[in-house]
């Protein structure tokens, strides 16, 4: 077994489509398939269940994808060890939602390139969805993510901050001069939300019974042009507090106090690149020595 055809194999099983994974290979697909029944007449098993949309590991495609793993990683680890002297780099691609927990972010980036200067950043911003698509389709490494997500495919690291929810509402208007706002508060308002789906269902769950006198004329993903939605008198946003100013505009907590953790995620059961994975060892490290009391 070649380690280049075991970097094919665990690439297949990682986006369970072979047009895919040959994409992000840079191979033709011919080219890989021949690679992969070549790998399975090696071994004298099937590795893969194969329909017309994807493919699925068998048994023993899972327990190859174990030993493969422990094999790429070590050999990583290897070329990292006979290679110590030279300098990291590379490029690591962050896709991130608005939240107040960025700046935390922000600081881990900021002391991995003091480390690692020669290390560069893709920064995508967008809302949850549009991430984990990107995370899927291999063009993201990690993002930043806020709860409620479904994070059963990915492997995650939580953060410590909380993101408060509330109303962004014109400061000289009844909801905006308010110290918070209630279920009630709500009724019959036009209100603006996220596009997530999950977004919406906490929502419906923090409104109760009031929920059908709510009437939702807008969605959205990011916050700034639905503020100028705002201000034009369209109605009130649902978001997350920011440390940002928009003009005649004011944030106004949700009572009772809803909260959500954030979280970085990243593709389960994927070889990482040593860049990749010195930021995530950096980043587990630097998180380790954190507690809410020195937030």
């Amino acid at each position: 077994m070649e380690l280049r055809v075991l970097g094919y194999f665990l690439m297949v099983a990682r986006e369970e489509n072979i047009t895919r994974a040959a994409q992000l290979l840079h191979v033709t697909q011919p080219t890989l398939s021949r690679q992969l029944m070549q790998l399975e007449q090696e071994l004298g098993v099937r590795l893969f269940t194969r329909s017309s949309h994807h493919i699925v590991l068998t048994d023993e495609g899972m327990l190859l994808r174990r030993r493969a793993q422990e094999l790429v990683s070590l050999a990583e680890k290897t070329r990292r060890e006979l290679r110590r002297d030279e300098q990291l780099s590379g490029e690591i691609s962050i896709g991130s939602g608005e939240f107040h927990s960025f700046s935390l972010l922000a600081t881990l980036l900021a002391s991995f390139r003091r480390q690692y200067p020669l290390v560069r950043f893709d920064l995508y911003s967008g809302n949850a969805d549009n991430i984990k698509d990107r995370i899927e389709r291999g063009t993201l490494d990690i993002g930043l993510l806020s709860d409620p997500v479904d994070i059963g495919k990915y492997e995650f690291v939580r953060l410590p901050q909380k993101e408060v929810w509330g109303i962004l509402a014109p400061a000289d208007s009844p909801l905006g001069q308010k110290e918070q706002i209630a279920p009630a508060d709500l009724a019959d308002q036009r209100l603006m939300v996220s596009q997530r789906a999950l977004v919406q269902n906490a929502l419906a769950s923090w409104l109760g019974e009031l929920q059908q006198q709510v009437e939702i004329t807008t969605t959205y993903n990011l916050l700034y042009n639905v503020a100028m939605m705002v201000q034009q008198g369209m109605g009130v946003a649902l978001c997350l507090e920011l440390d940002c100013h928009y003009e005649g505009l004011r944030f106004v907590p949700l009572w009772p106090r809803w909260e959500s953790g954030t979280v970085l995620v990243w593709k389960k059961n994927q070889a990482l690149s040593p860049t990749f994975d010195a930021f995530l060892r950096h980043v587990k490290l630097c998180l380790s020595g954190i507690s809410d009391d020195n937030l």
